[in-house]
């Protein structure tokens, strides 16, 4: 019985485990509260395109 390809079995094993071990983690290195403050500010940002693109879809409609 030849175990010839033992050595890609082991480094898709520990790829996969690699995988797992860092799914959860993140590499920005900011506080929760630093990484709430960024979120905030970009959902903030979506709101106002948002609002702008229906004030000017209504604006639109009025005329």
């Amino acid at each position: 019985m030849t175990r010839g390809n033992q050595r890609d079995l082991a480094r898709q094993k520990n790829l996969k485990k690699q995988a797992e071990l860092n799914k959860g983690k993140r590499n920005d290195n900011l506080t929760v509260e630093q990484r709430k403050a960024r979120d905030a500010e970009v959902m903030r940002e979506k709101q106002r395109k948002k609002e702008a693109a229906e004030s000017h879809q209504q604006m639109s409609k009025v005329k």
